[in-house]
């Protein structure tokens, strides 16, 4: 079985400790498990299919039922408590913790992955290097975004981008983008998908002084909608959204680099909603 260390969700790791332990030992059960951690068996099982958490003081239990030994018990606590957060900011430091704690084996490539989403101008970096020969010169490279990054933010995200596989030189020295994507899925990525949004919503808005409305189109409406339409109106984003994305990957011939942010949200009270 993986290492605890290998898990973003520890009801995950919960469910593979049963199958595994069930595989060798055909008595093991939910009502095993459960009696031998204190836990009611079909509230275990409704842990391990994602719809309840295990509380605070079941956590150690659990954990030394599960042979894990100090360190690994610390972080199977932090996931706990990671997949439990409702805030953001909860979230982000939880996360971070649980880097800090695994090991740096098995915690490199995902450092890799949450930073190039992270930060907002690795992505943008990777879309220059597409139509832009920067010829080792950082600083030139850095001056092409809007804001600037620094020479060793450039070469930084341009190391990054090539430890991730998404660039690659070529016989003349030149970076090329990879077919490679960032991986997807695992539940660090919707933590850093909201920090990036979080950051490009922030550039938009800093948009409106640092570029001629020539170069911009922004623009906002307000409407009075119901839940059906709301439904519509995501399905039609959606659609429009694709469009795009399949207009920008025909065209040909890049020379610069832009964002396209869509932004839709309740500016009242909705009753029934969720955080």
């Amino acid at each position: 079985m993986k290492s605890v260390f290998e898990y973003l969700d520890y009801r995950t790791y919960l469910k593979d400790f049963y199958e595994e332990r069930k595989g060798r030992q055909s008595f093991f059960s939910y009502r095993y498990f459960g009696d031998k951690v204190g836990i009611d068996p079909s509230y275990l099982l409704k842990v391990m299919l994602k719809s309840r958490h295990l509380s605070e003081k079941s956590i150690p239990r659990v954990s030394a039922f599960c042979g894990l030994d100090n360190i690994e018990s610390e972080y199977f606590r932090t996931l706990v408590h990671f997949c439990k957060a409702r805030t953001q900011s909860e979230c982000k430091m939880l996360f971070e913790k649980l880097l800090s704690t695994r090991y740096v084996k098995s915690r490199r490539l995902l450092e890799r992955q949450y930073e190039y989403f992270r930060t907002w101008y690795h992505p943008v970096v990777r879309s220059v290097l597409e139509y832009f020969d920067f010829k080792n010169d950082f600083a030139l490279l850095g001056r092409q975004l809007s804001p600037p990054i620094t020479a060793k933010e450039a070469r930084a995200s341009v190391r990054l981008l090539e430890k991730l596989d998404l660039i690659r030189r070529d016989s003349d020295g030149r970076y090329r983008l990879t077919e490679a994507a960032v991986t997807t899925g695992e539940e660090w990525n919707s933590l850093a998908i909201a920090a990036f949004q979080e950051q490009t919503i922030r550039l938009s808005q800093e948009a409106v002084d640092r570029h001629d409305r020539s170069l911009r189109d922004i623009s906002t409406v307000t409407m009075n909608i119901n839940a059906a339409d709301f439904r519509e109106i995501r399905d039609r984003v959606t659609e429009f959204r694709r469009s795009i994305i399949s207009f920008v990957n025909e065209s040909g011939g890049p020379d610069r680099t832009y964002h396209l942010n869509m932004q839709l949200f309740p500016l009242t009270a909705i009753k029934g909603g969720s955080r």
